[in-house]
């Protein structure tokens, strides 16, 4: 079967955007339309390919912040990144994580970088000690895999466990791995699972963490896609304790999808990181782009928060259709994400393959073994909900 095809242009979308909402927009966009505009994941695609591999959004760009962008390219802001940028990308991004989370972050505790792997790679390099080892618990993001080899780092994989469908941190594991220090990758909103953490989860966490002396990196570029019923809860927001041993990196990539315009923000709560990273190379922190700045400052505003908000409930919508679709598999395990496009698909009982699934369905998601976890399936839905429903019945179809 192949999704129907729409008409019209990008403008009509942002029109509707401004007048008739997300759906409007989303109503007009076909796949021959989708790949027109040459993202990776469509570019990829073909004939009845449906890309669901990397996490790019096909929901329209906020009218304020491409007004926002739009601006700053008339004024020539196409060098470098200005302190006067910076300054007020870091003002926003507190106020949001204030009117979102009730996290009080001073703006001067926040510095821009490219993106979270930039950060990630910052905090391995300048803000643990040398020879600090990565502890990351599985299923994970894939490149978080990948990195701390790629720098000479150890890489100490910590396999979650399944309790009532829900991946959870054994304590005792987590202190084995951590013993002696080590960096602890937390990934919140987790991906791929798309859990939330609990405050409880949270505060066992950090309880290991302080006993064994170690750092976190709290990766919450996802808190933004956090839907109704769940909170988010920033890590350092805990308690003394966390904002002491934790470095966040949070950004407006994927609640907004802005990832190629480089601009992650990392938040240290601690004095001594803040110190190492005065200290440290102004190479290493370089690079962030200043359109992209100035698209997270819009991004955060109140206009953008707006924005967030209806594109959180389009994609929930989505979400309940996928799950509605795919209980007609009941083979197929899954939980509806609690936060982010981020769908996570056990297949081990149905027999089938993560591997062979793109061949036998023309759907291109990503093997749960890049994850880090055998026999499931990673799918980014951030998308039509006709697309969404055609994704769902193709692998349906794989247990008829």
């Amino acid at each position: 079967m192949t999704v129907g095809i729409g008409h019209g242009d990008d403008v009509d979308s942002i029109n509707d955007i401004k007048h008739g909402g997300i759906d409007a927009a989303m109503d007009r966009l076909g796949v021959e339309q989708l790949r027109a505009r040459r993202s990776v994941k469509w570019s990829v695609t073909s004939g009845d390919q449906l890309g669901a591999f990397i996490a790019e959004s096909d929901l329209p760009l906020a009218p304020t912040v491409r007004d926002a962008i739009t601006a700053a390219v008339a004024q020539g802001l196409t060098g470098y990144l200005p302190a006067v940028v910076s300054d007020e990308t870091a003002a926003a991004c507190a106020d949001f994580q204030q009117r979102r989370f009730g996290w009080t972050v001073d703006p001067g505790h926040v510095q821009l970088l490219p993106d979270v792997l930039g950060a990630f790679a910052f905090t391995i390099g300048h803000l643990v000690g040398p020879g600090t080892p990565v502890v990351l618990p599985t299923p994970a993001y894939m490149p978080f895999l990948e990195l701390p080899g790629a720098l000479g780092t150890e890489l100490r994989t910590l396999p979650m466990d399944q309790v009532d469908g829900r991946f959870v941190l054994d304590p005792q594991r987590l202190a084995a791995a951590l013993d002696g220090g080590g960096l602890l990758v937390l990934i919140n909103p987790h991906n791929p699972a798309g859990q939330v953490a609990t405050g409880d989860e949270l505060l066992a966490v950090a309880d290991v963490v302080e006993a064994t002396g170690a750092t976190v990196f709290a990766d919450e570029i996802h808190s933004p896609l956090v839907y109704p019923g769940h909170q988010h809860i920033p890590y350092a927001a805990l308690d003394e304790r966390t904002a002491a041993h934790t470095v966040t990196a949070v950004s407006a990539s994927k609640g907004w999808n802005l990832p190629g315009l480089a601009c992650a923000q990392l938040i240290m709560t601690s004095a001594e990181h803040r110190r190492r990273w005065s200290a440290s190379p102004f190479v290493v922190r370089h690079g962030t782009s200043p359109l992209g700045a100035v698209a997270a400052s819009a991004a955060y505003s109140v206009e953008g928060v707006a924005h967030l908000d209806a594109v959180v409930d389009y994609l929930r919508r989505g979400r309940d259709l996928f799950a509605d679709r795919i209980a007609k598999a009941p083979s197929i395990g899954y939980a509806a994400p609690e936060a982010t496009y981020i769908h996570w698909l056990d297949l081990r009982k149905a027999d089938i393959d993560p591997g062979e699934v793109a061949k036998r369905t023309d759907v291109l998601g990503t093997n749960g073994t890049a994850c880090g976890t055998a026999g499931f399936l990673r799918l980014t839905l951030a998308t039509s909900h006709a697309v969404i429903g055609e994704i769902a019945d193709r692998l349906v179809g794989l247990v008829d």
